[in-house]
């Protein structure tokens, strides 16, 4: 591994962790050469995902994406940054789990609708109105009925 400040090649391990549910490896290092310190993760390789749109396009998949809607969303509410990269990190989870090579965006979408009324309801609405297009204020109003109900039993 080269120092990233003198850039040799030469240091040792002080520290190795799994991070992530074990899907990565936090290692601490220390250059030999000028005794600073750094960090590198070990990941696993995998096949890349590809989200497949609506209109047959193909694109890889995202976490950023998914948080920058998720932050859209959650503009203005109590929801930490953490959270929502913890959702981040659940949905993707599921997908790695289910998927092999290629998900449809509307099952990203729909993980993401799943999960969301547990964090936030102003969220999940808000989200929902993007994703699911509302044409009107009663497709509006059903979706709301629909968490009220849900809220109630």
């Amino acid at each position: 591994m080269k120092c990233p400040f003198c850039h040799s090649n030469s240091d040792k391990v002080i520290d190795s962790r799994e991070t992530q549910e074990g899907v990565s490896i936090r290692r601490r290092r220390e250059c030999t050469s000028c005794n600073r310190r750094f960090t590198t993760y070990e990941y696993i390789e995998k096949v890349p995902l590809m989200v497949v749109k609506k209109d047959g396009r193909r694109e890889p998949f995202s976490r950023e994406k998914i948080l920058s809607g998720l932050m859209r969303a959650c503009q203005k509410r109590p929801i930490s940054m953490e959270r929502l990269d913890q959702l981040v990190s659940e949905v993707e989870s599921v997908i790695q789990k289910k998927f092999d090579q290629e998900v449809p965006s509307s099952a990203v979408g729909e993980l993401v609708i799943e999960k969301l009324p547990q964090i936030d309801e102003i969220a999940y609405v808000r989200f929902a109105s993007v994703y699911r297009h509302f044409k009107d204020v009663n497709q509006f109003m059903k979706e709301l009925r629909d968490v009220l109900n849900k809220k109630i039993k």
